[in-house]
C-alpha cells in the first residue's frame, strides 16, 4: 500500500482519515519540461496523433514509427519512420507512447520500456503503463490536468469539456 504524506502537525484523526481516504493513490502528478527531449510515439493513427499534438505543443522531438498514418501527421514537425516497431526504435528515448491498433505490440513495447527503465504510456493498457496522460485543459499559462487514474478516461474528458467552458 503507497500513503501520500500528510502533515505532522495535524490532528491524528485528521491524518487518520486523509490516510485511509488515498492509501491507493497510484499515480504522481506531474508537469514535464519536453522541450528538445527525444520522444518515440508508436503507431500513427486518430489516438497516436492526438498523443504526438501534444508532445509537438511541449517542445518535444518526435519520432513516430509506423506503417500507415492518418493525414494529420503530415503537417507536424516530426521525424516519420514507415515500418514495424524494433526494439532498438527506443534507443536515447524519455519517454515511449505506444498506441498501436495490434495489442501484443503494445505489450512488447511495453515490456521492452520497462526492462530499459523508459517511461511508456501503453494506449490499451492502463496497468502496463509507466504513466497515464491526464485530459488537459490550457489556457495561456493555466494549464488543468485532470486524470482518474486511467480507471475512467471518459469521466475526465468530460470534466474537461466543461471546465473549458468555464474558462
Amino acid at each position: 500500500m503507497t500513503t501520500v504524506g500528510v502533515a505532522r502537525d495535524m490532528p491524528s484523526h485528521d491524518n487518520a482519515r486523509l490516510r485511509d481516504r488515498f492509501v491507493d493513490l497510484r499515480y504522481y502528478p506531474i508537469f514535464l519540461d519536453l522541450r528538445d527531449l527525444p520522444v518515440l510515439v508508436v503507431g500513427a493513427g486518430k489516438v497516436a496523433l492526438r498523443k504526438t499534438r501534444g508532445l509537438v505543443d511541449a517542445g518535444a522531438r518526435v519520432t513516430v514509427v509506423a506503417l500507415r498514418q492518418e493525414p494529420g501527421f503530415d503537417s507536424l514537425p516530426v521525424r516519420m519512420v514507415k515500418r514495424r516497431f524494433r526494439v532498438a526504435d527506443m534507443a536515447g528515448a524519455r519517454l515511449v507512447f505506444a498506441a498501436t491498433d495490434d495489442r501484443r505490440t503494445n505489450r512488447r513495447i511495453a515490456m521492452a520500456a520497462r526492462s530499459q527503465g523508459i517511461f511508456a504510456n501503453i494506449a490499451d493498457s492502463a496497468e502496463e503503463c509507466g504513466f497515464i496522460v491526464p485530459a488537459r485543459v490550457g489556457r495561456g499559462d493555466l494549464q488543468i490536468a485532470i486524470s482518474t487514474g486511467g480507471v475512467s478516461p471518459r469521466v475526465a474528458a468530460d470534466l474537461r469539456r466543461k471546465l473549458e467552458k468555464i474558462l
